[in-house]
């Protein structure tokens, strides 16, 4: 009986480090589809958004019922309850890589994201997908470091972002409106998707703790 309790449990994180693979690879292609203007590649994203979908619920319901079946206590239930959460952070994950996906098909034939920018906007796909393969590392090994070393990791995402805003405000940007709010908008999808990336890492480290990664970090010595 307790083997397949534990069999419950390793079968929860072994979906959400399926879930963070798969959108992590979503993005890697939705942002080749977005700068190649590859309007097959950006559907082939769009429709695998479903994948993710399933994997989610699929993994509510098997938590809820771990919940309802075996009262999990200490750690189990942390695990439970932190994999729900980090469920929903990989599923908006794949959401927002979708959203690149569409920006790319909205623009086909013609490229959303100027010459000018594609170096900026293929480092922040890159990232996006390298710091989601580091949390689906992170669920796996459980490693607090690399965790919390992920947050700091994503600081230079938020350097990407600013400079995707100095170059919109730059009075030397001729690419017009349209193409300001496509810029716009697919800078903030990479840095929320990177955020998710980093919250999954953050409560790994409270399901191996018990204390938030913000706990953590302000009790270091100086």
């Amino acid at each position: 009986m307790r083997e397949t309790y534990h069999d419950e449990l390793n079968s929860i994180s072994d979906s959400l480090v399926e879930m963070a693979n798969l959108v992590g690879s979503a993005m890697g292609l939705a942002t080749a589809a977005l700068l190649d203007a590859d309007v097959q590649l950006a559907e082939s994203v769009i429709s695998a958004d479903e994948k993710v979908d399933e994997l989610q619920r699929d993994l509510e319901n098997r938590a809820i019922g771990v919940l309802a079946r075996q009262q999990p206590v200490a750690t189990d239930l942390r695990l439970v309850v932190t994999s729900l959460r980090m469920s929903a952070d990989l599923e908006r994950s794949g959401d927002l890589a979708e959203h690149v996906a569409k920006l790319a098909r909205m623009r086909y034939p013609q490229r959303a994201v100027p010459r000018d920018l594609r170096r900026t906007i293929l480092e922040m796909g890159q990232l996006a997908q390298r710091l989601m393969a580091q949390a689906a590392e992170v669920i796996i090994t459980q490693d607090v470091a690399a965790a919390l070393q992920l947050e700091k990791d994503d600081d230079r995402m938020d350097e990407l972002h600013r400079m995707t805003f100095q170059h919109l405000m730059d009075e030397q940007w001729h690419h017009g409106v349209e193409t300001a709010v496509d810029v716009t908008l697919v800078g903030r999808y990479y840095e929320r998707f990177a955020d998710h990336a980093v919250s999954v890492a953050q409560r790994v480290v409270y399901l191996v703790t018990g204390e938030h990664a913000d706990e953590l970090t302000s009790d270091a010595p100086a």
